[in-house]
C-alpha cells in the first residue's frame, strides 16, 4: 500500500489553500481540486514527505505541521493508499505563492466554500472531518 503525507495549508489569513490539478487525462482526478502534499518516499517519516512536496509544489518551507488523522484510501484512486494528514498555518499570504511544479491554479478559500469546488477523491471528507473536529487553526 502507498503513502501519501497530505497537508491542509492555511495562510496568514486563516484560508484554505488549494490548487486545481492539471487537466491530464493520464492522471488521477484531472481538473479537480486538490491539497499539498504526495508520496512518501522511502526513508521519509510524513512530516518529512509533506515538508519536501510543500517545498517542490510552492518553494517554501511548511514549519511546524500538526497531525491530523490518517486515511485509508481504497476506492477512487489508482491504488489504495494511507494518507497521512497534517495541518498548519503559513507565515505567507496566498497572494504572496504560486505553483512551482504542478498544477493549473492556486486559490484560497474559507472552509464555508468548500461545497463549491469539485474535490480529488476524499478530500472533501477530510476538510468536512477537519471542519467537524472544531481545531482552531
Amino acid at each position: 500500500m502507498k503513502h501519501i503525507a497530505c497537508g491542509l495549508l492555511f495562510d496568514k489569513q486563516g484560508k484554505l489553500l488549494i490548487y486545481l490539478r492539471d487537466d491530464k487525462p493520464d492522471i488521477p482526478f484531472p481538473n479537480h481540486w486538490d491539497l499539498f502534499g504526495g508520496h512518501i518516499e522511502d526513508g521519509e517519516t510524513p512530516e518529512q514527505a509533506l515538508a519536501r512536496e510543500v517545498t517542490e509544489e510552492l518553494g517554501i518551507g511548511v514549519g511546524i505541521a500538526h497531525f491530523f488523522r490518517d486515511y485509508e484510501v481504497r476506492e477512487g484512486d489508482v491504488f489504495p493508499n494511507v494518507k497521512h494528514v497534517f495541518w498548519t498555518r503559513l507565515n505567507q499570504d496566498a497572494s504572496e505563492l504560486h505553483l512551482v511544479e504542478n498544477g493549473q491554479e492556486l486559490r484560497a478559500i474559507v472552509l464555508a466554500e468548500r461545497q463549491q469546488y469539485k474535490f480529488a477523491n476524499v478530500l472533501r471528507t477530510i476538510i468536512d472531518d477537519f471542519v467537524a473536529s472544531g481545531i482552531r487553526y
